[in-house]
């Protein structure tokens, strides 16, 4: 069950960046639950919140943003999500952790934060190269599991005040990291200052974030949730950064989450030159047009377009009596389901490597979700990926499924089956 309800939420009426008024509604997606309310078998009849998706364009700095912000608490202190699951994500942080060591630390016994720390994968990977590690994360279980592998970490927000804490009891830090969480905050000023204060005066600050070009440019949309409150761009930032005395001096593309850009940021009396990666993305944004109003409001004929492509072909293999399940319950899955009607009467169960996933519901259309055995167990015909960016893996790793007859659908960046 599930309600368009709004008591855990309230609507900013200024930009998150640069307090601006003018802001112009560009997107409405279909209301959804937030991304990764999971629910029990228990809780099924209990009725889940559903809260506006609607996207907002700043006419004064050009940042996309949602103005609908559910409550925190709600949305991350029983988080589901975990990086170590995925041997992808973990290569990943351990190649990201690296590069920042080299580039930026480069002497053991450092202190590394990371916000929003999840289970401690990145942390893990700073950990071997010698440096002294620290996670904040809300999320109780996670935050407890991480610091019992010994990545100790503090379940709760990073605030100003946490970052005062931080240093008091440990030391200034020569790397501050929040990946995948700079989209998830309201108060990304308050952030800031908390960065300032616990980095050291010749200290980066560095962030990986989903990348508006890419979610422009490849039509993923499902990446729009209620956790992800900002959809940054390279133009904004540099000017947010700026005005917070500090100064964006890396920008780079990476392939994580269909695309995404990996920043470094210094204080604004750091002695490090901003390299021409900045300057470099900024012009490709221009060229697209990713700053302009008019943009985001064909952006919707786009999604229309897939949305046709996918109903035809999903119609097409339930009128022949064939069975789709999924592949993959990530939060952008919620935003896809939702908005291309993926019900009950399309979709029979999920499939999740993610233990804490499995045996619960999806959020709102409670789709049961179950281990990759269920696939042997139940036969569908077809398996439709949800993790879209995971295709490649997730297909090598069930050739049987094909070589049994079966099929996989890939709904974005575009629809296909093999």
């Amino acid at each position: 069950m599930e309600a368009l309800i709004k008591k855990s939420s309230y609507k900013r009426k200024v930009c998150r960046l640069c307090n601006s008024g003018s802001l112009k509604s560009v997107l409405k997606l279909n209301p959804t639950p937030p991304a990764n309310a999971f629910v029990s078998e228990d809780n099924l009849k209990e009725i889940q919140n559903k809260y506006p998706l609607e996207l907002f364009f700043c006419e004064d700095c050009y940042h996309l943003q949602l103005l609908e912000v559910v409550d925190p608490a709600e949305l991350f202190r029983n988080y589901v999500y975990v990086s170590g699951t995925s041997p992808l994500f973990v290569n990943h942080f351990d190649n990201y952790a690296e590069e920042i060591f080299k580039k930026y630390i480069n002497t053991e016994d450092e202190f590394v934060v990371d916000i929003g720390s999840n289970d401690g994968t990145l942390l893990k990977s700073f950990k071997k190269l010698g440096c002294r590690v620290l996670g904040v994360d809300p999320a109780y279980q996670i935050a407890t599991k991480a610091t019992n592998e010994g990545i100790e970490t503090l379940p709760d927000f990073f605030t100003y005040e946490l970052s005062q804490i931080i240093k008091n009891k440990f030391s200034s830090a020569a790397v501050i990291s929040a990946n995948n969480v700079f989209a998830h905050a309201d108060d990304l000023v308050g952030i800031l200052k908390g960065v300032k204060n616990l980095l050291k005066d010749d200290g980066i600050f560095v962030f990986e974030v989903s990348y508006l070009l890419d979610v422009f440019q490849k039509t993923l949309f499902d990446t729009i949730y209620h956790e992800h409150l900002s959809y940054h761009s390279v133009k904004p930032l540099e000017k947010f950064f700026k005005s917070n005395g500090m100064k964006l001096i890396d920008a780079k593309r990476v392939n994580t989450h269909g695309g995404s850009i990996r920043c470094a940021v210094q204080l604004s009396q750091g002695k490090l030159l901003k390299n021409s990666s900045v300057d470099d993305l900024i012009k490709i944004e221009e060229e697209l047009k990713i700053d302009k109003y008019q943009t985001w409001l064909n952006y919707s004929n786009k999604i229309k377009k897939i949305e046709n492509q996918l109903s035809e072909l999903l119609n097409k293999i339930k009128s022949k009596g064939k069975t789709i399940a999924a592949f993959g319950a990530p939060a952008k899955a919620t935003t896809l389901m939702y908005q291309f009607n993926l019900n009950q009467n399309y979709i029979d169960f999920i499939i999740d490597d993610s233990p804490l996933k499995q045996g619960l519901y999806s959020p709102g259309l409670h789709i049961p979700v179950f281990s990759s055995m269920a696939i042997k167990e139940k036969k569908p015909d077809y398996l439709i990926i949800l993790a879209w960016n995971f295709a490649d893996p997730i297909i090598k790793k069930n050739q049987e499924f094909l070589l049994e007859g079966g099929h996989f659908i890939i709904p974005l960046p575009e629809v296909k089956v093999i």
